[in-house]
């Protein structure tokens, strides 16, 4: 098993989970594709959004692969008035992973976290390991506990 910050503070916090690692692709690095390889619902496999208020604020959202972000419930989520998603080119610098391979769990430096309200119809939910080629299998109420994160309606 590949021992991403992820992984260790799972491990740490003594926190139950399963890893999953597939083949990738550049091409193949999104949440539906994910799901296909680690034979999982799309719904199951959540991605990781940042992004940034007009205050210059980040939030981190987690939302099933299938779905997109409704920003307008994320600015509301997170109490701001607008909420747009970082540049790629912003996601390493800021948060330590890349495309692909952003997880809410080590981020370099802790963002408030809402989650899909989504995520509490699965016992276990897919998230990133931090790394391309690698997922974690959780209890989202673990994720939340963890973090102090919150569930919410995102999509």
């Amino acid at each position: 098993m590949k021992k991403t910050n992820a992984i260790r503070i799972l491990e740490a916090n003594n926190i139950t989970f399963q890893t999953f690692d597939y083949e990738f692709s550049i091409e193949e690095i999104d949440a539906i594709s994910v799901a296909k390889k680690i034979d999982a619902e799309p719904e199951s496999v959540f991605k990781t959004l940042v992004t940034r208020s007009n205050n210059s604020e980040y939030f981190v959202f987690v939302i099933p692969g299938n779905e997109t972000l409704n920003l307008k419930k994320a600015a509301n989520a997170s109490g701001t008035k607008n909420i747009e998603m970082i540049k790629e080119k912003e996601l390493l610098p800021l948060t330590g992973y890349i495309k692909g391979g952003c997880s809410p769990i080590g981020l370099k430096k802790q963002f408030p976290i809402f989650i899909d309200e989504t995520a509490q119809l699965f016992d276990e939910i897919f998230i990133s390991a931090g790394v391309r080629g690698t997922q974690i299998k959780l209890n989202p109420n673990e994720l939340v506990n963890l973090f102090n994160a919150q569930f919410v309606d995102l999509i």
